[in-house]
């Protein structure tokens, strides 16, 4: 299934509309400064000091912990030049490798060490990850590896940022203007504004140590407390991302690596170019949605053609205005829940099910779809504050509303569905009161890093796809598996038994396919299915 290629059209609008976003200083390369004595300096005494699991103190994320999982804690410094500084502590998860052969219960597996996960965000917690071991699709690797995971800086139970009260964080109803007025825009200019000051006076001085180095450098000491001399990583999204600057900065320390869902590298993309490429290439993915909803119309009754879908969406979107469902549901959290259903293809049915009862007279579905849940309001909100600090920090934003107006006014011409959404939730990074840093120039040369894996979906709206085929151009000896006209947003232990079969090759056996490969597309979602998640966790920060 393709939808027509706004992605192109889009992209070619991009490269005349971003002249104005700043570059910025040089990209920074790797180096001997106080940080990176600093990193040697904190993982020496992790490695002294190990890390004393024992018994997770709770559910995490409000999920039961399954019996065998151990919780413990990594102390890093907050500030990386100065070793002997603030400390924080990250918290850690594993789950021990049973050792057991999923085929043959009888056959005992070699344990190969630590396999270290992060979901991505920024903002997500790992916390969780271990408990993925039990699907049939992570048991090999579960045999295999300790399976750990943990909460980054700044993310829940690590030193948690905050930037607003959460009860002033879940905000429903709300609007989501696909061509917003001027009073709109500078209603969400002045929000934007406070949101970026009450980082910084919740954080202060210490704001500006969330960031994507620092990211890279905690991995380093977390491997170190793990007792592992070489790391076996695997980084989704955003987690691609710093696992790539970890790659770039430790590039001795890397036993195996796998990039899942890439994010583009490149110095000038990042974040602010990166933000727009992503809105570009929801217009895409909406259209696949809308293609799909329209081929079961006998199932939705929402419209035989993609138009008629749009829309019935639209009329959705206008009776939410005028009186939102259960007083909770309005269009942004209509979008929103259609946003979400962009990123992860097996949410489509859910989605499509609740708009036509909705249409039909029936709120309750989309009310238990997309109403915002207080209870999550916290978490919500400190993975919001996460995502914001790591952005705003990594790299130079256009300072000067203009920039962005222009930029994004040019492109919701063409792709209407996220751009304002995305532009409302990195606007704060205009108005950032902490100093930036210059992105590292991701890139390895030949012999310097072990073989790695990049795996990606070709339809990837959350992470365009040129964006893994940047990082398997910078990173020597990396072997790129695709997932050919398919559209989820992460493909590590998913469905497509192809994808598994590479990454468990490569993970277990070391063992690569040529510089590049493909598979087939997942199946498509079944109306009416209720779908699992594939990878992880299914969570988008900030959005």
């Amino acid at each position: 299934m393709r939808a027509a290629a706004l992605y192109t059209a889009a992209g070619s609008l991009l490269l005349t509309s971003l002249a104005a976003a700043p570059a910025g200083s040089a990209p920074a390369r790797p180096d001997a400064t106080a940080e990176s004595h600093g990193t040697a300096v904190a993982a020496a005494r992790a490695a002294a000091t190990g890390v004393d699991f024992g018994e997770c103190a709770g559910a995490q994320n409000g999920a039961r912990n399954p019996p065998g999982m151990e919780c413990g804690t990594v102390t890093v410094p907050l500030d990386y030049a100065r070793p002997d500084g603030k400390q924080i502590g990250l918290a850690v998860s594993r789950m021990p490798a049973t050792q057991r052969d999923p085929r043959n219960s009888k056959r005992k597996v070699p344990r190969q060490g630590a396999l270290v996960y992060n979901p991505g965000g920024p903002g997500a917690s790992g916390l969780q990850f271990p408990t993925i071991g039990h699907l049939p699709e992570w048991k090999r690797l579960a045999a295999a590896y300790d399976l750990v995971g943990y909460a980054p800086r700044g993310v829940g139970r690590s030193a948690p940022l905050s930037c607003e009260d959460p009860a002033q964080h879940f905000k429903g109803p709300s609007s989501a203007p696909a061509h917003p007025s001027q009073s709109y825009k500078r209603e969400r200019i002045a929000r934007a504004a406070a949101y970026a000051r009450g980082c910084a006076e919740r954080s202060g001085d210490a704001l500006r140590h969330y960031n994507s180095l620092n990211n890279a450098r905690d991995l380093d000491v977390l491997r170190a407390a793990l007792d592992e001399e070489k790391l076996t990583f695997m980084g989704a999204s955003y987690g691609s991302y710093f696992g790539a600057l970890y790659a770039t900065l430790f590039p001795s320390h890397v036993r195996r690596m796998v990039f899942d869902a890439a994010v583009n590298p490149d110095p000038a993309q990042v974040w602010y170019r990166n933000n727009l490429a992503q809105s570009a290439a929801f217009e895409d993915r909406w259209a696949d949605m809308k293609e799909w909803i329209a081929a079961h119309h006998g199932v939705y009754g929402l419209g035989a053609t993609p138009e008629e879908v749009q829309r019935s969406y639209d009329t959705a979107r206008a009776r939410l205005t005028g009186k939102p469902a259960g007083g909770k549901v309005g269009p942004g959290q209509l979008q929103g829940a259609f946003l979400v259903a962009g990123y992860y293809d097996e949410y489509w049915p859910s989605r499509a099910q609740a708009l036509s009862a909705y249409l039909k007279g029936d709120p309750r579905p989309l009310v238990d779809l997309a109403a915002p849940q207080e209870k999550a309001a916290a978490q919500a909100e400190n993975s919001r504050a996460v995502y914001t600090a790591v952005e705003c920090n990594d790299a130079p934003w256009p300072t000067e509303w203009k920039v962005w107006d222009r930029d994004n006014t040019r492109l919701a011409r063409v792709a209407p569905f996220e751009t304002w959404n995305n532009v409302w939730l990195n606007l704060p990074c205009a108005y950032w009161q902490a100093p930036r840093q210059r992105p590292l120039d991701v890139r390895t040369g030949p012999g310097e890093l072990p073989p790695t894996l990049i795996l990606a979906a070709e339809r990837d709206a959350a992470a365009p796809y040129d964006g893994a085929l940047e990082l398997h151009r910078r990173l020597s000896g990396s072997v790129l598996v695709t997932e050919r006209d398919a559209g989820t947003h992460g493909i590590a232990g998913g469905p497509n038994a192809c994808v598994n079969a590479h990454m468990e090759a490569y993970l277990i056996e070391g063992r690569l396919p040529g510089r590049r490969a493909n598979c087939a597309p997942r199946p498509e979602p079944k109306p009416g299915a209720a779908g699992r998640p594939g990878a992880a966790e299914r969570s988008v920060p900030g959005r």
